[in-house]
C-alpha cells in the first residue's frame, strides 16, 4: 500500500535481493539498470513499441519491450542469470506459463 501510494522509504526495501524496475510506464526504451546494494541482481523491463521485425523471410511490425538483467558475478553463474532472462521473455510473450507453472 506504501507504495501504490508514493510513501515508499528506503527503510522500506531493507532485506531484499531482487529488484524489478519498471521504466518503461515513464517511456525508458532501453537502459542497463544498476543493482541496489546488497541487492545481487535487477531486472529494468522497458517500454513496449512496434518495431519492425524479420518473421519468416518478411519484415513485419510487432510490440517489442527491451529487458535488462544486471546482476553480481560473485554470486549468480552466467548462466543461470540467461536461463532466467529467458524464462522472463517466455512469460511476457505467454502469460499462460506463468498461470500454468510450465
Amino acid at each position: 500500500m506504501k507504495a501504490r501510494d508514493g510513501n515508499l522509504a528506503i527503510e522500506d526495501m531493507d532485506g531484499g535481493t531482487f529488484t524489478v524496475s519498471n521504466g518503461g510506464v515513464f517511456g525508458s526504451m532501453f537502459g542497463t539498470p544498476i543493482i541496489n546494494l546488497p541487492q545481487s541482481a535487477i531486472l529494468g523491463m522497458h517500454a513496449t513499441q512496434q518495431r519492425p521485425v524479420a518473421l519468416n523471410g518478411n519484415v513485419v511490425i510487432r510490440p517489442m519491450m527491451y529487458v535488462a538483467l544486471t546482476y553480481d558475478h560473485r554470486l549468480i553463474d552466467g548462466r543461470e542469470a540467461v536461463t532466467f532472462l529467458k524464462r522472463v521473455k517466455s512469460a511476457v510473450e505467454d502469460p499462460g506459463i506463468m498461470l500454468l507453472d510450465i
